[in-house]
């Protein structure tokens, strides 16, 4: 009898050797996202192993990048009209206008749309707080004043696109404070719109 094939006892990379040093897990994701999913994964592994950032552009402030997952049978809750007054209406009396499939509401696109987790609060004028979820589509074409994910010197950004008066784009924070500056984009700089931010979502509980 052959004692070939089948899985061998200690066989393969020992765990938590491989290139981020921790175990993996296999997981199955659109294929439109894999270039997403491996980009980010790259700029966060070679943020750990420099430890700063390059070029004057500030450290990546976005992190947690999710994909979609769409329901085959939609959640609808119901939708309340704005003429709601203080107080809790019944889902049953006139109030209700109609029912919200809130995948629907927030994804245009679902095969190119997927989600990332806000860190920093450059963008906190236009509503963007840490820790919010913003829905950005790659499908989109962006268009001055649009808020979008670029890449920038292999950093992740949200900011406001817009273009200088030497006709180069420059992405323009949101923030009165004066904290954070427009980030320009010379001619040597490694840039890339990555998608355009479509939408946002919290919780606070």
């Amino acid at each position: 009898m052959s004692n070939r094939g089948g899985k061998r006892e200690n066989a393969g990379r020992p765990r938590g050797q491989g290139k981020f040093g921790e175990p993996t897990e296999v997981m199955r994701i659109p294929q439109s996202q894999t270039a997403t999913i491996r980009n980010f994964l790259e700029v966060l592994q070679r943020k750990k192993a420099e430890g700063g950032s390059e070029n004057g552009v500030p450290e990546m402030e976005v992190d947690e990048f999710f994909t979609p997952v769409i329901n085959e049978q939609p959640t609808l809750l119901p939708l309340f009209s704005t003429k709601v007054a203080a107080g809790l209406p019944s889902p049953a009396d006139d109030h209700v206008e109609k029912q919200l499939d809130v995948s629907e509401f927030l994804i245009d696109h679902a095969a190119s749309t997927f989600f990332v987790t806000i860190r920093g609060e450059s963008m906190i004028d236009v509503g963007l707080l840490p820790g919010d979820k913003v829905v950005v589509d790659r499908s989109r074409t962006a268009n001055i004043g649009d808020i979008v994910l670029a890449v920038v010197d292999r950093e992740f950004t949200i900011k406001i696109l817009d273009y200088g008066a030497n006709k180069m784009p420059r992405l323009l924070p949101a923030n009165a404070s004066g904290a954070y500056r427009p980030i320009y984009i010379r001619p040597d700089t490694q840039f890339e719109i990555f998608g355009v931010v479509t939408g946002s979502f919290r919780r606070f509980k």
